[in-house]
């Protein structure tokens, strides 16, 4: 043992100067001096504090490496992208939007330059006092208040790459200033992108829709569509039914930037792909001056609204989809004032509501057409089958009239059509009458006057290219059983059969069942776009007819209740078309709205007779008699197409 301690021993301490007490106090830190006067070792730390030692660094290794692939694996491509966008930064380059033109390549729209101040936070300075003076500037450049601008920069997301849209619109030489200013100006930028511009009257307005600012809703539904936090997209008409083509596909620019978040250099860049354009099936001309019709009749009397839907019979193509009252797509598209839109709300009207598409109207008597052919091909009735109107039928203590006093005389079927004759649809649809047989007994019935309407697009979308569709809709013994809590009676078919009841239609589902019937039976797919011109290859993609029903009803049938509408203009209730500069077959309606003695007036046609190229469906809300709103506007809009045509 005193080997072990042998240099302590050996080296004594020469200094005479310490005396021997300090000697031995430096010795006995080493030794502890025993009964025996032994030196024997002391150890200063205990064996558990020994053995707890590898244990404490072994976790703080621990903890250090967990660390490190936290920041390094987890973490490390949000850091290293911070890191490397303080020096390189990826920019979106926005594809120009597609352009919309009508079936003569007029535009409808166009892209016009849209100057904007952009902030990107993460080149923002982060003294505040630095960051007043930029506001102070910008107030300056733009005219726009401090406490507006600094309230816009509140809003910002802070996400700290994305570059943000403070302004916009800014006018050409407040732009100019601001390009000069930005290189001092850190984290401000102007960004030219494109805004959109309708340039037809109101009158397209439902057609067309208009693009907005996507809200946090759309923006989480699109993240996998390369939208961007300020980007616009279609919120109504074809620019929402067409989005994916009209807004193109975004290019990149991968730049590297200065301590400022200015453009130093461009790395690399892919260019944007613009949105493909569109032609639609709508001539400007004539969807103007039908707008400027239906703006006329209701003024005329004093009706709500009006709305008109024509149709090619042979393809299905809208030429025009018409409603007044109606609204301007460019408040919207620039952003529209508060006291604007809730006139637009107030407006009894519903300027916003496109009443062709989305409208739901018991049709009246335009019904008719569908319940004749019905009852033309089960054999219920024939083209002679003929039956007195003496003014009505009374059942029980129920009495269901004729719309003349006294009735109508002998009728058969074309008579029926022509002259609106309730008697005769309430026996074809709900049964009775005999006679001594000439027969009709039973009816058609409500399921299969259901059948064939759904034939004929009732209660289903057409699947027109529009948002906002609505079905219509087509009672049943269950429906009624089920919500009303009673049973179907023959006085519900006799209803249904002249389109009164709980039926309801669109005016666009009338207008298409009208074309089938111009047609021959054939049913079209109704649609406004008939060409797309894809940007990117340069191809062009007509869009074809396409049939969703035919046959149900045979050619014979149709020709019959073709002949019916065509006896109804020579002398029957549309006798006011006849100074139309061609022959045509139509039909009027008048509907009972319900608990009222108010009535829709309503009015179908198609011409010329022999070889149909238009098939029309006017609705006029509130307006009276289908003789007095509907027809002549009817009546002035063919005047119009075939005048042009």
């Amino acid at each position: 043992m005193s080997d072990l301690f042998s240099p302590y021993e050996d080296r004594s301490i020469k200094d005479k100067k310490l005396n021997t007490k300090y000697q031995k106090k430096v010795v006995g830190i080493f030794v502890d001096q025993k009964d025996d006067n032994k030196p024997t070792l002391n150890r200063s730390v205990s064996d558990k504090k020994i053995l707890a030692l590898p244990i404490v660094l072994g976790l703080i290794f621990t903890i250090l490496i967990g660390r490190l692939l936290f920041l390094q694996v987890v973490h490390g491509e949000e850091y290293r992208e911070m890191s490397e966008g303080n020096r390189i930064r990826i920019q979106t380059v926005k594809a120009p939007r597609g352009i919309v033109y009508d079936r003569n390549n007029k535009s409808l729209v166009k892209n016009i330059p849209n100057f904007q101040i952009k902030i990107t936070p993460m080149d923002l300075p982060p003294e505040r006092a630095d960051r007043e003076k930029i506001y102070h500037r910008l107030a300056i450049i733009t005219g726009i208040s401090l406490d507006e601008i600094e309230s816009k920069f509140e809003e910002l997301d802070k996400k700290p790459l994305d570059a943000q849209t403070l302004f916009e619109d800014l006018p050409l030489e407040q732009a100019m200033l601001l390009q000069i200013e930005s290189s001092e100006l850190p984290g401000v930028s102007l960004q030219i992108n494109a805004r959109r511009e309708y340039l037809t009257d109101p009158s397209f307005s439902h057609i067309l829709g208009y693009i907005g600012k996507i809200n946090e809703e759309e923006y989480a539904n699109n993240r996998g569509g390369d939208y961007l936090l300020d980007d616009n997209m279609g919120k109504s008409g074809i620019e929402l039914s067409y989005e994916d083509l009209l807004r193109g596909r975004n290019g990149k620019k991968r730049i590297e930037v200065d301590s400022r978040g200015k453009e130093k250099e461009i790395i690399a860049s892919m260019d944007p792909i613009p949105g493909d354009d569109l032609i639609i099936s709508i001539d400007k001309d004539m969807q103007d001056k039908t707008t400027e019709i239906l703006k006329n009749i209701v003024d005329e009397r004093n009706a709500p609204s009006a709305t008109a839907i024509a149709i090619d019979p042979d393809t299905g193509e809208i030429l025009t989809l018409a409603n007044w009252p109606t609204y301007n797509n460019n408040s919207f598209a620039q952003g529209i004032a508060q006291d604007e839109y809730q006139a637009l709300l107030d407006d009894e009207g519903k300027p916003l509501f496109n009443h062709a598409v989305s409208g739901e109207y018991p049709p009246g008597s335009t019904f008719k057409p569908v319940v004749a052919a019905a009852a033309l091909e089960e054999g219920v009735v024939d083209e002679h089958t003929t039956v007195n109107s003496t003014g009505g039928i009374e059942i029980n203590q129920w009495w269901f009239p004729d719309w003349k006093e006294g009735g109508h005389g002998q009728t058969d079927i074309r008579k029926a059509l022509a002259q609106s004759v309730n008697t005769y649809f309430y026996l074809a649809g709900g049964g009775e009458f005999n006679a001594e047989t000439n027969q009709i007994n039973g009816g058609l019935g409500v399921d299969r006057i259901k059948t064939y309407a759904k034939q004929f697009g009732l209660a289903q979308k057409t699947g027109i290219d529009l948002p906002g569709e609505a079905t219509g809709f087509m009672p049943t013994r269950d429906w009624k059983e089920k919500i009303k809590g009673e049973m179907w009676y023959i006085g519900d078919t006799y209803h249904l059969s002249i389109g009164q009841g709980d039926l309801l239609v669109t005016p666009l589902q009338v207008a298409a069942y009208t074309a089938a019937i111009a047609n021959g039976g054939t049913y079209y797919q109704p649609h406004l776009v008939k060409e797309i011109h894809d940007m990117e290859t340069g191809e062009i993609i007509k869009i074809h007819a396409e049939i969703m029903y035919e046959g149900a009803v045979s050619r014979q049938n149709i020709d019959i209740v073709r002949q019916g509408m065509r006896d109804a203009v020579s002398y029957g209730s549309a006798k006011g078309l006849q100074s139309l500069p061609v022959s045509s077959g139509a039909k009027t309606g008048t509907a009972q709205i319900g608990g009222t003695d108010e009535t829709h007036s309503w009015f179908i046609v198609f011409a010329p007779y022999d070889d149909p190229e238009i098939a029309l469906a006017v609705l006029v809300e509130k307006g009276g008699e289908g003789t007095e709103a509907a027809l002549p506007a009817a009546r002035d809009i063919l005047n119009y197409y075939f005048a042009n045509n």
